[in-house]
């Protein structure tokens, strides 16, 4: 099946590692020229080098994403050599630790609300007025299964989440029928989100004084996956390409979960 987008210009943020990096190589593996955000200088070079082996273009841009500025700088930088224009923006940069509600202080509200959903709106707002007038034009949100199924924690992680499915869902609407606009919401997905310094696992394990990966094993069988495994980038890197290409015409304000059954309800 022919997905459309090869020659689509993709930005998509939080793209040097994890669901991000594996999104960017699917796009540009569909032929799409693919522009990548980032605060990680040298995964970004990584990322750059293996998409140039594929024989597509790819411009990257580092920046911390958790401010307004960072935002619309990084973002002004990856489309540059594109003069502004994009099709496809996905918005992906986020992060988490496992914390009881009592141990968050406002700063860290803001900080989780800054990156996880701001980026969002921020990158939403910038990029808007571009979006409006291309055709076939979509926005994907990464989201998360927590933002339809909390856990007591993380539980800021998981209101950030529910906030981009909110968004998701009111520009659905208000972009309509110019522009399409869906989330994913993956599940566990074994990515640096998880492993690295200060990530999921690490802080899973302090969470349940257990070592971080009988932790994150621990907290599977707690969920009771269907599926008894993590998912892989590449699982929910598949979902966002669907859903962005014309094989998904018909599909706007949908939150597609990528996920091994973790959300039981019918809605």
């Amino acid at each position: 099946m022919q997905t459309g987008l090869e020659g689509k210009i993709v930005l998509i943020t939080g793209a040097a590692q994890g669901i991000g990096r594996a999104t960017a190589l699917a796009f540009a593996r569909e032929g799409a020229r693919v522009c990548a955000v980032d605060i990680d200088a040298d995964a970004l070079d990584s990322l750059q080098s293996e998409i140039h082996a594929l024989g597509v273009p790819v411009n990257t841009a580092r920046a911390d994403l958790s401010s307004g500025e960072g935002v619309t700088a990084g973002i002004d930088a990856a489309l540059r050599p594109h003069q502004g224009q994009l099709d496809i923006l996905v918005n992906n940069v986020g992060s988490g630790k496992v914390r009881t509600f009592d141990d968050l202080s406002d700063a860290d509200w803001n900080a989780t609300l800054n990156l996880n959903f701001l980026s969002y709106v921020r990158a939403c707002r910038h990029l808007l007025p571009t979006l409006r007038q291309r055709e076939k034009a979509v926005i994907i949100n990464n989201a998360s299964d927590l933002a339809r199924q909390p856990e007591p924690v993380p539980i800021d992680y998981s209101a950030s989440k529910a906030a981009v499915l909110a968004l998701t869902k009111g520009l659905a609407r208000a972009e309509a029928p110019k522009i399409r606009v869906n989330a994913v919401a993956p599940g566990p997905v074994w990515t640096p989100f998880w492993t690295k310094e200060g990530g999921f696992a690490e802080t899973m394990g302090k969470f349940h004084k257990m070592d971080p990966r009988e932790a994150v094993e621990h907290e599977l069988s707690l969920r009771q996956l269907p599926l008894n495994r993590l998912g892989t980038p590449e699982e929910v890197a598949n979902v966002i390409v669907f859903l962005a290409s014309d094989l998904a015409s018909f599909v706007t304000s949908a939150v597609w979960g990528v996920d091994g059954g973790s959300i039981r309800s019918l809605i």
